[in-house]
């Protein structure tokens, strides 16, 4: 068998993306729940490129410092000062210096890219392409340079829209900005461009060009234009979020998953749901979110870092934050929060509740309005309930503090101690009344008021 070609991956993110009009880098933006520069980084390496190196502008900055933290310091190549894309790629050099592969050139804002996108890439390279280019066919092709070939499909040229003939101008297939070469030739093309031209910029489309003046194949493969779409501006983000929610529902309904109105309910990258799933209208799955089977996630509750299992229910108006576990077949109802909390088996919480950092044992019943007391201004504590414990309404549970098995609490009290197992605990004031006093009262405010 013939060993796989290694492969690398330049991504370009040093672009200052302005016309997203924000603080926030562009490539630091999310679909989906994740960054595009954690996006692209996904797509690469499922695309089977080991070596990852991505070109970031001079300087400290956010965008550096999440590659850092996820990749390494080794993994940053700097362009200063930014004179185009082929000097950008350039700036990556030193980092493959040591690497003998193919070398994959792909911007960092295309959030919809996949790896099954890029593999034809790496087929024409096998099926002897020196220079394989991604092309699509965009529906608006007023911003894209033309791919000019042959009637072979030897590409000839890469011509910008307004350098185009008529004739050029009518070619549907338009240049994406990603190819696949060889290290040695990539570099060595990348070396002999000049930037002879009204920008005084260094392009990386000039290549195309010396390849084929060094009789080189250059072959390029259609990618569908989502694929390849990027995200410049609020508007294609907001469209690339559309796409991505388009694509997740299809998968979970596919898969199994059932939805009321799937138009309404939004997924994250790392979503996972199981079949037989029934998830209601208007709910939100933020990041780290798994539902097991025959669990039910009903209408306007949002969800984050959470796992709900087997038979649960969780809704409607539900709120589950990062580290709540809800168990089989348990019940976390309308206005009730969770987070950190693990709700055992057949417990239920069904209403106007907040419950954080602790567990709740098996079949335990919270009552409507219950707390858990559990930050001080500093630090956390924790709240623990047993098995079958009955926690009355409105009940605040002052953290560090624990109510054993079988035990109950009274309705309105504040629990600050540890309760016993099967015990009762009450907090509450004693009762007084005083007999015709509503009635005196309203008297002497009519009488004043008459005065007026």
């Amino acid at each position: 068998m013939t060993a796989k070609t290694p492969r690398a991956a330049v991504i370009l993110a040093a672009g200052h993306g302005t016309r997203m009009k924000s603080a926030t880098p562009k490539v630091l933006h999310k679909v989906g729940g994740r960054s595009m520069i954690d996006r692209i980084i996904d797509t690469v390496q499922a695309a089977g490129c080991e070596t990852v190196v991505v070109v970031v502008g001079a300087g400290p900055g956010p965008v550096r410092e999440a590659v850092v933290a996820r990749l390494g310091e080794g993994a940053i190549a700097v362009q200063d000062p930014p004179l185009g894309t082929g000097h950008a790629v350039l700036a990556a050099r030193e980092a493959l210096a040591g690497f003998d592969g193919e070398v994959l050139v792909t911007n960092a804002d295309c959030p919809l890219l996949e790896a099954a996108d890029l593999e034809p890439l790496f087929a024409m390279r096998g099926e002897g392409a020196k220079l394989a280019l991604l092309g699509f066919e965009p529906a608006d092709q007023l911003l894209y340079g033309r791919l000019i070939r042959d009637e072979a499909g030897q590409v000839l040229r890469i011509v910008e829209p307004v350098a185009c003939t008529d004739e050029e101008r009518a070619v549907r297939a338009c240049y994406s900005g990603m190819l696949v070469a060889g290290r040695e030739d990539l570099f060595g093309w990348l070396a002999r461009v000049t930037n002879d031209n009204a920008k005084g910029e260094y392009f990386l489309t000039s290549i195309v060009g010396l390849a084929v003046g060094d009789g080189a194949a250059v072959r390029a493969v259609i990618a569908p234009e989502e694929a390849v779409m990027g995200a410049d501006t609020p508007a294609q983000l907001a469209a690339a979020e559309a796409e991505f929610q388009k694509r997740a529902r299809a998968r979970f309904l596919a898969a199994g998953v059932r939805m009321a109105a799937p138009d309404t309910v939004h997924f994250s990258w790392d979503t996972r749901i199981a079949a037989d799933v029934m998830v209601e209208q208007f709910v939100v799955f933020a990041p780290g979110v798994s539902v097991e089977a025959g669990a039910v996630i009903r209408a306007f509750s949002h969800l984050e870092g959470a796992l709900v299992r087997s038979g649960a229910l969780v809704g409607p108006y539900a709120r589950l934050r990062p580290g709540a576990d809800i168990g089989e077949e348990a019940h976390i109802g309308n206005f009730v929060e969770v987070k950190k909390v693990k709700v055992g088996a057949g417990a239920k919480a069904n209403h106007l509740t907040y419950l954080g950092d602790g567990s709740v044992g098996a079949k335990a019943n919270i009552g409507a309005g219950t707390i858990f007391c559990n930050y001080d201004g500093f630090d956390k504590y924790e709240t623990h309930i047993g098995e079958n414990a009955f926690i009355g309404s409105n009940t605040a549970l002052v953290a560090p503090v624990k109510v054993g098995a079988g035990a109950y609490t009274g309705s309105g009290s504040v629990i600050t101690k540890d309760v016993d197992v099967d015990a009762l605990a009450l907090e509450r004031s004693m009762q007084l009344e005083k007999p015709g006093w509503a009635a005196r009262f309203r008297a002497m405010k009519a009488a004043k008021k008459a005065k007026k």
